[in-house]
């Protein structure tokens, strides 16, 4: 594989073009989304109800349901951007936060990783959205989580990868 040709740098990714042979001696391109990176934050309340939003998605034209989520910031650790995404977009404030797994989110064509954190020991705090986002806060169970995956109503792949490893470090926790 040679050296990329950049063809887009925007403010949250850059997409640069390669030349590729395969093992048969074909030659592709293959277009890669450089992305920094992102966190998604599973917050849990005291009753263990969850905290998610409904997000205004424009690259698909609906209202998702999802965790919180947003990119890394230039050398900005991946617990104090859960940390932020979780004031920001839900009004919480963790008192504890701990990671429970990475993963790519389309690593077909992006490079970009997901880190996923679990929040708890949750108090309210002011939200800041950015300019343009609409969001609202939903508290729903897990089980609620789980009919909405069956019946296809929650959709957003970075959530139902979180919710997998948050039910995977669920189950391996010690019982109380």
């Amino acid at each position: 594989m040679g050296a990329p040709t950049v063809t887009h740098t925007g403010p949250v990714f850059r997409v640069e073009s390669y030349q590729v042979t395969d093992r048969k001696g074909r030659v592709a391109r293959r277009d890669v989304v450089r992305h920094p990176g992102a966190v998604t934050v599973v917050p849990v309340l005291a009753d263990g109800r969850l905290v998610v939003i409904r997000n205004e998605r424009i690259a698909v034209a609906e209202r998702l349901l999802e965790f919180c989520a947003g990119k890394l910031e230039r050398g900005e650790e991946p617990a104090a951007a859960a940390g932020r995404e979780l004031e920001e977009e839900c009004g919480y404030r963790a008192g504890r936060i701990e990671p429970l797994g990475m993963f790519y989110t389309s690593p077909g064509f992006a490079d970009e990783r997901m880190y996923v954190f679990l929040a708890t020991d949750l108090t309210p705090v002011d939200r800041r959205l950015e300019p343009g986002e609409e969001i609202d806060v939903e508290i729903r169970s897990a089980d609620e989580l789980r009919a909405m995956i069956a019946t296809g109503e929650l959709r957003d792949g970075k959530t139902l990868g979180a919710f997998l490893l948050y039910q995977v470090a669920s189950a391996r926790a010690p019982s109380a």
